[in-house]
């Protein structure tokens, strides 16, 4: 079974940095095969996707895609040796309050959730 296991979140100030971390396991066939995404969700708000990264097996080399409110200001990395997918977070505004999740990107079916990590922008 697949598990999610989200860390690195926290209370930051206006326009500060952060970088949250999911250890996945579990994997049928090797992590590299996956595309994966990170996610948010705000209190009230649906769970959206923000960040995602494709696969890359081998010497190819994965390619990010970002949701609008956040490119340029979030980078999205894999890890295939750790088995991790990270995104780092800079220019931090309120609006990016949330509990963020990893998994597989939607378009290949998600898995069951993990607990996210809180991440909490003060103004």
């Amino acid at each position: 079974q697949v598990q999610f296991v989200e860390s690195g979140g926290a209370l930051v100030q206006l326009g500060g940095s952060l970088t949250v971390t999911c250890l996945v396991s579990g994997f049928t066939y090797g992590f590299g095969n996956y595309a994966m995404a990170w996610y948010r969700q705000a209190p009230g708000k649906e769970r959206e996707l923000v960040a995602g990264i494709s696969s890359a097996v081998g010497s190819s080399v994965a390619v990010p895609s970002y949701e609008d409110s956040v490119k340029g200001r979030f980078t999205i990395s894999r890890d295939n040796k750790k088995n991790t997918v990270s995104l780092q977070m800079n220019d931090l505004k309120p609006e990016d309050t949330a509990v963020y999740y990893c998994n597989r990107h939607r378009d290949y079916g998600l898995w069951p959730w993990g607990q996210g990590t809180q991440v909490t922008v003060s103004s």
